[in-house]
């Protein structure tokens, strides 16, 4: 039967399957001073992938949790393969089938696969000892048979974010799930990471399987998708099919406006250098002792792997400086050494024109750095502090934080309140801990802090990672406006769409070396995505 739902003036009419696997009705929650689901409606046919798309603080994410059984709704009901359930802890979802793969990976790096996929499911052998040559064998058989190419005995710290990623997928098939929840699935991943997941996601769903599929790509929701539910404010806004409709359309039902472009050509770029990076190397801590000051060519020489090699660069007032590479190839070890969280073995850092090498990681931020880290729950937020505390972290020698060496909780709370305001954080107060944030709106309040206080240099790694597109186009602006008023951004991104548009330079890294400049105005996502694998290595 087909179904017609308004929205506004527009009547989008899509087929509503007659099998579902999944079925929400009514589905409503209630937070104290916020309703983050209102009557959701949601019907998912098996063996489909169905995107669940909205901006941030829409109720995706509370969606999913209640479905998951991590919370239970306060009215309504869910229907599993036509029957009535009512799902009081995770376990109950994934007895009922149900798989949640989560945003942030769930995963023990010291651990090996195997052991990260049987943890809490362990085979046993006549009761007592861990059957691994079971588990072994039934991993295989998992992992053949959707061709997810997983190695049970790789050390999970050696995974790249793709090959992490299959392991969590794995781990939830392992335990029997039919039904897989995955929870911005590419927002870590690059291009060609992203295709061979929905490689994996096919061959799944011609096995049977059945994918919710939450993002805020839309142009990938419409590549992998078989049918699309739009919410907005908590409440579903329509259901679409994705061969009917645009990434624009679809971005206009979200947040009511078009789709928006990292574009930005006029060049602010001045000759006053803010940051100035000189023959950066780093070794691998695992390679045991190496001489203090030794340079890259010595400890190439000495067989010696290094995590940084020989890095150097310049970032003008003005200029946003953009880094390219696949996850793991010394992005995340350049921001550190930066920052100075990580120690290096050779070179220095300048910020405008001081010698910064020796400074601790504080004093650098005294000095002028904004940093939006990589993982916000790991180096950005206390997920179990209130918003007002958050936005102390990092700052807290600085005004509005501090009147003398005390921390002043009325300048901290009031600035706090304009962060919310200016970057449109969706919360009921300054008051509530960032945990009950949803991810974008973690990330907008980073944001927000970061920027703040006028920084000389902003080290920005995956600044809308996570964010709807309305929030995005928010991000984008507030960059823009900064550069323009002298800021110098060195800014680390999967989304080359996001790097092309707002950078003024680009390099590409590769196994901690630079290995390309390429220029934004005419390198296009395919050839920057060519450099990123080691294509464009000779162009260096």
């Amino acid at each position: 039967m087909t179904q017609a739902l308004r929205v506004g003036e527009a009547a989008i009419t899509t087929a509503i399957a007659t099998e579902p696997a999944v079925e929400l009705k009514g589905i409503t929650k209630r937070f104290p001073g916020v309703v983050a689901n209102r009557d959701i409606c949601l019907s998912v046919t098996k063996g489909h992938i169905h995107a669940v798309v909205g901006e941030n603080g829409a109720g995706k994410s509370t969606l999913m949790k209640i479905l998951y059984g991590m919370q239970r709704p306060d009215e309504g009901e869910i229907r599993i393969d036509g029957a009535v359930v009512n799902f009081h802890t995770p376990g109950d979802a994934i007895a009922a089938g149900i798989g949640m793969v989560h945003q942030h990976f769930m995963l023990a790096d010291n651990f090996t696969v195997l052991e990260n996929v049987i943890l809490g499911s362990e085979p046993r052998k006549g009761g007592l000892a861990v059957d691994f040559a079971a588990a072994r064998r039934k991993i295989k058989e998992i992992s053949d048979a959707y061709s997810l190419g997983v190695d049970p005995d790789a050390l999970v710290e050696d995974l790249g974010v793709g090959d992490r990623q299959r392991v969590e997928i794995l781990k939830v098939l392992y335990r029997g799930a039919r039904i897989l929840i995955l929870d911005e699935p590419t927002a870590v991943l690059v291009p060609h990471e992203v295709d061979e997941l929905f490689d994996n996601l096919r061959v799944l769903v011609r096995e049977g399987l059945t994918i919710l599929f939450i993002s805020h790509k839309l142009d990938e929701v419409l590549k992998v998708a078989d049918s699309i539910t739009v919410i907005r404010r908590g409440t579903t806004v329509a259901s679409v099919d994705p061969r009917e409709v645009t990434a624009r359309k679809l971005a206009e039902l979200m947040v009511g406006s078009e789709l928006p472009s990292p574009e930005t050509r006029e060049s602010t770029v001045t000759d006053v250098v803010t940051l100035e990076v000189s023959g950066l190397t780093m070794a691998d801590p695992g390679a045991g002792p190496v001489a203090k000051g030794a340079s890259a060519e010595e400890l190439r020489a000495a067989g010696v792997r290094l995590l940084l090699d020989d890095i150097s660069f310049t970032i003008h007032k003005g200029e946003v400086l953009g880094i390219a590479g696949v996850e793991g190839n010394g992005q995340a070890e350049l921001v550190e050494a930066i920052m100075g969280m990580r120690a290096i073995n050779a070179g220095t850092v300048s910020l405008s024109g001081a010698d910064i090498t020796g400074w601790s990681t504080l004093k650098r931020r005294e000095g002028g750095i904004g940093f939006i880290p990589e993982d916000r729950h790991r180096h950005g937020l206390l997920l179990e502090a209130p918003l007002w505390e958050n936005r102390i972290l990092g700052h807290q020698t600085r005004e509005p934080n501090v009147k003398g060496i005390w921390i002043d909780r009325a300048g901290a709370r009031k600035d706090t309140q304009r962060i919310v305001e200016e970057y449109d954080v969706r919360t009921p107060g300054i008051d509530v801990d960032a945990a009950a944030l949803s991810g974008g709106n973690q990330q907008k309040l980073i944001v927000g802090r970061e920027m703040s206080g006028e920084p000389a240099l902003l080290i920005a790694s995956h600044p809308t990672r996570g964010v709807d597109v309305g929030a995005q186009a928010a991000i984008w602006d507030h960059l823009r406006n900064a550069r323009a008023a002298g800021l110098a951004v060195l800014l680390i991104s999967a989304d080359l769409d996001e790097l092309i548009g707002l950078s003024d330079s680009l390099k590409v890294i590769l196994r901690g070396r630079i290995v390309a400049d390429v220029d934004p105005a005419s390198v296009t996502p395919e050839q920057l995505g060519s450099a990123m694998t080691g294509a464009g290595e000779e162009t260096a």
